[in-house]
């Protein structure tokens, strides 16, 4: 079987139905793993998350063919052979890569054995998800080992999210000028951490140097994650009632509008407060952020397409009834300042423009195929996953061919050339390996 080169094998996907997801059809999750799946969208009920890859916790399968004889075929699209295909079936995406390891390329498999190396998401975000960071590969093969039911895998997971809609997250710590006004302007934040933390905190300059001023972020931001609930809760609420009382004297900055909402969504939580030490993001569709290990971040509201290593492992510290584990989040974090790079992609083509972070394990091309027109994916030597947002269009391999619609995931081998054309327009998103570790 593992000799057969593979045509396009469709893909059946899991879904997340986290309580932060926009519900029923709001939800473009919702509508693609419907159209996907096959099952009715609920319409009470929250949908996050459609994964697309081999992760356990949510994995996808590989639509194939039995033959009359019982035996599977290796992508179910090969049908010169004149062998009588009967009805299909499902198997994990991960054991059809096992048994077929050649579809990866030789350098993925080298390199990541017989597993994709990255999983691809969609993301419907009508609540924030919480005040997070994940694990580099060290820390990840600790906590795994320590706490295999929290944390998954032993995987590291620096990720990208690439904005359907307008998309709002919190990314990494302001600047020292921010950080310094933060201070001046939030008392609240000097009630929690005292005032030797905040004197500390105003009296920093780039002078100090780099290791000073990540000392003293890291000193004032554990102080604040670490205070106990009871006063936390009760400063939130002097916090919240400055806020609307200021309201009626001047228009609140952005930053206090959206403590206003996270508030609401989380009454009396520490994330309220430690949104003020984070960047607030604001992404237009076709804009991307990524995040490396160790970063804090909580994505706010709206659509994306994600892309990370393969990997479940997050650290929450607020914003989230799930799990806190704000020592493990406090220690690990790099406390790096700055305002985040925003990528706006490279364009391959008219029609398909490339997003590469600095990571090995993946890229995401965007491809927005007008009316009539068509395009080409050129071989690389790496797996890709496709995912249709909307529209149709034929998909086609040297060997096979395929009609592709909304919700539908396709998997193509390393080294094949596709060839995309529709004739009522088409928004289509592929995942692969990142251009340059084949370099």
């Amino acid at each position: 079987m593992g000799a057969e080169i593979p045509g396009i094998l469709k893909l059946k996907c899991s879904v997340k139905r986290y309580e932060w997801g926009k519900i029923g059809k709001d939800s473009r999750v919702a509508r693609l793993y419907a159209n996907n799946s096959g099952e009715e969208i609920r319409g009470d009920e929250p949908y996050a998350e459609f994964w697309m890859g081999t992760h356990e916790s949510g994995p996808s399968y590989a639509v194939v063919l039995v033959e009359e004889n019982g035996g599977l075929s290796n992508g179910g699209l090969q049908r010169e052979n004149g062998r009588k295909r009967n009805y299909c079936d499902l198997m994990s995406l991960k054991d059809w890569i096992r048994r077929n390891p050649h579809v990866l390329g030789d350098k993925v498999l080298q390199k990541w054995g017989p597993d994709l190396p990255f999983l691809f998401k969609v993301l419907s975000v009508a609540k924030v998800l919480s005040i997070q960071a994940h694990p580099d590969k060290d820390l990840a093969a600790i906590l795994h080992k320590r706490l295999p039911g929290v944390y998954k895998d032993d995987n590291h997971k620096p990720e990208m999210a690439l904005a359907l809609t307008e998309f709002e997250a919190l990314c990494g710590f302001v600047g020292l000028e921010e950080f310094k006004s933060v201070v001046r302007n939030v008392p609240e934040i000097i009630e929690v951490v005292g005032t030797a933390s905040a004197h500390q905190a105003l009296n920093i300059s780039e002078d100090d140097g780099e290791k000073k001023l990540k000392e003293v972020l890291h000193s004032l931001f554990t102080k604040l994650m670490s205070t106990s609930k009871a006063i936390i809760s009760d400063v939130v609420l002097k916090l919240i009632s400055r806020l609307n009382i200021t309201r009626k004297v001047r228009q609140l900055t952005d930053k206090e509008e959206l403590v206003l909402r996270l508030e609401k969504q989380f009454p009396g939580d520490v994330g309220v407060i430690a949104a003020f030490l984070l960047n607030y993001v604001k992404l237009s569709a076709g804009e991307a952020l990524y995040v490396a290990a160790n970063e804090p971040h909580a994505y706010i509201h709206g659509e994306c397409v994600e892309c990370m290593a393969t990997s479940d492992n997050v650290v929450r510290a607020g914003l989230t009834p799930k799990t806190l584990d704000v020592q493990t989040l406090c220690s690990m974090l790099t406390y790096k300042q700055g305002f985040p790079e925003i990528l706006h992609g490279v364009p391959s083509n008219p029609y398909t423009v490339k997003y590469m972070p600095p990571f090995d394990e993946f890229e995401v091309d965007r491809c927005i195929l007008p009316q009539e027109k068509s395009t080409i994916f050129p071989a690389v030597p790496g797996p890709s996953v496709f995912v249709v947002i909307a529209g149709e269009a034929v998909m086609r391999l040297p060997f096979s061919e395929e009609l592709v619609t909304e919700g539908d995931v396709i998997f193509t081998p390393a080294n094949t050339e596709i060839t995309v054309e529709t004739t009522s327009g088409l928004n289509l998103y592929r995942a692969g390996v990142n251009s340059k570790f084949f370099e």
